[in-house]
């Protein structure tokens, strides 16, 4: 089924079923594999994207209900003010270390510090829960939201 979706400010014009997830057609159709396939059942977060701004899993989110939202992917996060500074957080503070689960870990960053810009440690829990790292880079990655946090300017919070 042909449809068009809204990914990283482009158009693309895809023609999949229309229960395809559309995790597959980033990765499959549209080569954009920077987001990642971990469990397959929204419960490890590897496959964060965002639908206009919200953290979504993408492994289960069917193609066609990304048809009039606005798609970011983690390569394009750090075109955005807040993805910018995550990323630099994330590399001054050495949070990756096997760097599996990370593009999902910063989608879902991204997504908290937009709403919130100065996020508690629960902020923070409650917004990272659903992305699983299984090198245990918790503490950094923690460490790596307040630090962009304290870097964002009053007037890129929105």
């Amino acid at each position: 089924m042909p449809f068009s979706l809204n990914i990283n400010g482009v158009t693309h014009q895809i023609d999949v079923d229309a229960d395809t997830p559309l995790l597959w057609v980033l990765r499959d159709v549209l080569g954009m594999t920077g987001t990642k396939f971990g469990c397959g059942m929204a419960l490890c977060g590897a496959c964060t994207v965002h639908f206009d701004g919200a953290a979504v899993r993408s492994c289960v989110m069917p193609a066609s209900a990304a048809v009039g939202k606005r798609i970011t992917t983690i390569e394009a996060v750090g075109e955005l003010p807040v993805g910018r500074i995550l990323q630099r957080s994330w590399q001054e503070l050495d949070v990756v270390q096997c760097g599996y689960c990370q593009s999902g870990q910063i989608m879902s960053a991204a997504a908290l510090l937009s709403k919130t810009p100065r996020p508690t440690d629960t902020d923070i829990d409650a917004a990272m829960s659903g992305n699983v790292c299984r090198c245990g880079t918790y503490q950094r990655i923690r460490a790596a939201i307040h630090h962009a946090a304290a870097a964002i300017p009053a007037k890129t919070q929105s």
